[in-house]
C-alpha cells in the first residue's frame, strides 16, 4: 500500500473535501437557478444527444456533474481513510454519514432534472428541499470530521478563547454577507450568482458556529454554547426558508427575517461576551471529549 506524502494528512484531506462539497452546493444552486439543470431533460445522464455539452446551459449542468463525480470519490476516500486509519469514532461516523448521504443527493438531483415534465412532482418543493438537506448533511459531516481531525492532531497553536473568537468572527461576517446575498433585501434581486454566494457564505458560517460551539463547551461556557448552537440551528432554518419554499410570501419573508436576525444577534452577543477574555493559553480539555 503506497504511503501518503507527509503533507497529505487526514485533516487536510477532509478539510479539502469539505471545501469541494461547499463549492458543489454553490454550483448546484447556480445550475438550478439558471435553469441549466433542465437543459438535458430526460436525456440524463447524457446531454445534447451525447456526453459532451453543446450549449452554455448544457455546459453548466455538465460541469456541475463533473464536479459532483470528483467530489463523490473524494468523500469515499475520506470515509475509507477514517476507518482504515483508525480515526476516532466520531470522525469515522461523521465521514460515514457524508458517504451514505452522497448517493441520496445524486438520486434527488436526478429526480429533479429527469422527472420534470415527465411525471408530476419531479421539480417540486419537497424534492428541492430534500436535495438541499442531503447536500447540507454531507457538508456538515465532512466539516465536523475535519474539525475533529484538527483537534485530535493538535493542529493549532492558538488558545481555545482565541480560536473561538476567530470562529465567531467568521460566522458573524458570513451571516452579514448572507443577508446581503439573500432574498430578504431587494438589493441584488436574488440573481443566480447571489443565490450561490448566499449558500456559500451561509455554509461557511454554519461550520464556524459548529467549531465555536464545540470549543465553548470544552472551556465550560455552557450558556454561550447554547447560544451558538441555537444560532447554527436558526441559520439552517434560514437557508431552508431562503431557498426551498416555492411561495415566498410576505409572511414567509417576515419569519425568515426574524430567524436570520436572531442568528445574527446570538452570534454577535457571544462574540461580544468573549471580547475581554485573556488570550493566554487556556487548559486544553478537548482530548477528553474524543472517543
Amino acid at each position: 500500500m503506497t504511503r501518503a506524502p507527509d503533507w497529505l494528512s487526514f485533516r487536510r484531506y477532509a478539510a479539502f473535501t469539505a471545501g469541494m462539497t461547499l463549492t458543489l452546493v454553490m454550483l448546484g444552486i447556480y445550475t438550478a437557478a439558471t435553469g441549466s439543470g433542465l437543459a438535458c431533460a430526460q436525456q440524463w445522464p447524457l446531454c445534447d444527444g451525447g456526453v459532451l455539452p453543446q450549449t452554455i446551459p448544457s455546459f453548466i449542468e455538465w460541469f456541475h456533474r463533473l464536479w459532483a463525480m470528483i467530489t463523490g470519490f473524494l468523500i469515499l476516500g475520506v470515509a475509507a481513510w477514517a476507518w482504515r486509519a483508525g480515526r476516532s469514532a466520531r470522525e469515522r461516523w461523521a465521514a460515514t454519514v457524508a458517504l451514505v448521504l452522497t448517493p441520496l443527493q445524486a438520486i434527488f438531483g436526478a429526480i429533479t432534472v429527469t422527472l420534470n415534465g415527465a411525471l408530476p412532482g419531479g421539480y417540486s418543493a419537497p424534492i428541492h428541499a430534500a436535495h438541499f438537506v442531503t447536500g447540507f448533511g454531507i457538508f456538515a459531516g465532512l466539516a465536523y470530521a475535519a474539525l475533529l481531525a484538527y483537534e485530535r492532531d493538535r493542529a493549532y497553536t492558538r488558545s481555545l478563547f482565541s480560536r473561538t473568537r476567530g470562529a465567531l468572527g467568521v460566522a458573524f461576517a458570513g451571516l452579514l454577507a448572507g443577508v446581503l446575498f439573500s432574498r430578504l433585501p431587494p438589493l441584488l434581486a436574488y440573481r443566480p450568482w447571489a443565490q450561490a454566494a448566499f449558500f456559500g457564505v451561509s455554509l461557511a458560517a454554519f461550520a464556524a458556529l459548529v467549531g465555536a460551539t464545540r470549543w465553548l463547551g470544552a472551556d465550560g461556557h455552557r450558556k454561550l454554547r447554547v447560544a451558538t448552537a441555537a444560532a447554527a440551528a436558526l441559520l439552517f432554518v434560514g437557508m431552508l426558508l431562503g431557498r426551498d419554499l416555492v411561495y415566498y410570501t410576505e409572511t414567509v419573508r417576515l419569519v425568515n427575517g426574524v430567524v436570520v436576525a436572531a442568528a445574527v444577534l446570538l452570534t454577535a452577543a457571544a462574540l461580544w461576551t468573549l471580547r475581554g477574555v485573556d488570550d493566554a493559553e487556556s487548559v486544553e480539555r478537548l482530548g477528553s471529549t474524543q472517543n
